[in-house]
């Protein structure tokens, strides 16, 4: 499905129609006509940010009418045209419209036009020259030919991999190793690399690799989620290459093959016993590359880059933070399970899956493309629990809003002995909180006994042991032990009956 939303973000940077309909895979008709309506309703990328894409495309289509027959092109006379001096594709497009006139037919528009002659060129393995805008492009890639580094303490040989960012228009590059291709490595490279050139292209074109695209049909490219996230947050745009389509990169492909033999052949006969040694010398050796001359013009890529720099947008105050995600089930308990620790979510959720996005510091939850919650990430033992007060249900609400102070408070009014309870019920947990439940008990017990009688109960539960347990309290007052008379001096009752106290063993007269 065609998403409405990305269309508008990638407009508002500034990118051209034809590569937005590249990125976001559709067709430049579907894109003006996206445009052209949001236009008309006054919507912006701005605007529709929090919306999500089914309530753009209500919006934007809530009444489709049926679509004219367009009138194709000749595409092999368009290319034969071509060749010669002075024609252009805007030429040929108002020759093209002037004949659909003519024949009363409807013809396409120029974008259209455009695209239809660029597949023909794809389809029949023709060739243009695609020309370079500074600052519009970032071609990315990892070199085919690895480095190596030697472990120091089993003296294996370890690989490393070459990650190479080029800009087209100056040749300008970025080289670093990696000991992995994971998408750590994949999007702590492009962090590096922006750091590096100082500045962002509003266009990024990775190969089709798992780490940056998922999926690429004829008709779509599915981006992977964490690299769509790291180019939203640098404002810029991912549009992969063609699938076996070198030439759709041709800088980053030609810096591979000039580095993989200016730089990584230069170094093959050095030992590296770290990646940081690796790295500098990849560097030092990256910079006599920029600043090397070029052989059939003036200047360098040093220099041209000098020229493009201002082009570049502006970095963002805070570098890009990688974030991992998962899918998760809300629990009974309204929380979930992220690395051993629990995370509220509103209780509402309750047994639908959720998506997690996991950083260093944040755990965020979301529910069909919409956050629900944020919560800072815990760290050290298993099974901690960060519980919003707000996720609980209105029951749960009004059991927080108890404390440790507040039922010493209530048992106070009922008696001294209630209270000397419900104080041993509190300090006989490791932790305050696990004695609530029973506190709140006790004391409700007055609402069914009265408070004479749970205040009697305690007295009596306290005779028999210095630390009585709630079921203790509940049995007397259940039993009716509280309304019993207080015991004779000499003798002490229990639930048993009358038993002999201490002085009538202590007879010295010797009778039975």
């Amino acid at each position: 499905m065609t998403s409405y939303k990305e269309i508008l973000r990638l407009h508002s940077l500034g990118i051209n129609n034809s590569r937005i309909a590249s990125g976001c895979g559709c067709s430049r008709t579907t894109v003006i006509n996206v445009l052209q309506r949001a236009k008309d309703q006054g919507l912006s990328w701005q605007t529709v940010a929090e919306m999500s894409d089914k309530e753009l495309s209500q919006r934007l289509f809530s009444s489709e009418s049926a679509k004219p027959a367009y009138k194709m092109p000749n595409y092999d006379y368009i290319h034969r045209e071509m060749a010669k001096s002075g024609v252009t594709l805007t030429l040929l497009w108002l020759e093209y419209c002037d004949q659909c006139r003519e024949s009363g037919q409807v013809p396409y528009k120029s974008t259209q036009f455009n695209k239809y002659y660029a597949d023909y060129v794809k389809s029949t393995k023709a060739t243009m020259h695609i020309h370079r805008k500074p600052g519009e492009i970032m071609e990315v890639d990892w070199a085919g030919q690895t480095a190596r580094i030697i472990d120091t303490d089993t003296g294996e040989i370890i690989q490393a991999y070459v990650f190479v960012a080029a800009l087209p228009y100056s040749g300008y590059a970025y080289v670093e190793a990696f000991l992995s291709q994971n998408q750590e490595s994949w999007i702590t490279a492009h962090i590096n690399a922006y750091r590096f050139f100082g500045g962002i292209t509003r266009i990024m074109v990775p190969d089709n690799l798992k780490t940056g695209v998922e999926k690429v049909t004829k008709g779509e490219a599915v981006i992977n989620k964490t690299y769509q996230e790291m180019a939203e947050h640098y404002g810029t745009a991912v549009i992969p290459c063609r699938v076996r389509a070198p030439k759709d990169k041709p800088t980053v492909e030609g810096s591979v093959g000039i580095i993989s033999t200016w730089i990584l052949a230069a170094l093959r006969n050095q030992q590296f016993l770290s990646l940081r040694e690796l790295n500098a010398a990849i560097r030092e050796k990256l910079m006599v590359f920029l600043e090397k001359p070029f052989q059939k013009k003036n200047g360098s890529r040093a220099t041209l880059f000098d020229e493009e720099k201002p082009f570049l947008l502006p970095l963002p105050l805070k570098p890009f933070e990688l974030a991992t995600w998962k899918i998760a089930t809300v629990q009974y308990n309204y929380h979930i399970s992220v690395e051993t620790q629990k995370y509220s979510v509103p209780f509402e959720y309750i047994k639908q899956k959720v998506d997690v996005r996991i950083t260093r510091n944040v755990i965020e939850v979301f529910f069909q493309g919409n956050r629900i919650c944020s919560h800072p990430r815990l760290y050290g033992r298993s099974n901690q629990y960060s519980t919003l007060e707000a996720h609980m249900p209105p029951d749960h609400q009004k059991y927080v809003s108890w404390n440790g102070d507040r039922f010493k408070s209530w048992a106070a009014k009922i008696g001294e002995n209630t209270s000397a309870v419900i104080n041993l019920f509190l300090g006989s947990h490791k932790v305050e909180q696990q004695g609530y439940k029973a506190c709140m008990a006790l004391l409700k017990l007055a609402d069914k006994y009265s408070v004479e009688r749970l205040e009697s109960a305690c007295t009596k539960a306290l005779s028999y042991t210095v630390q009585p347990s709630l079921k203790s309290v509940q049995a007397i007052l259940k039993s009716g032990q509280d309304k019993l008379p207080k015991e004779t001096p000499g003798h002490s009752s229990s639930e048993f009956g009358l038993t002999r106290g201490a002085d009538y063993y202590s007879r010295r007269d010797g009778k039975c």
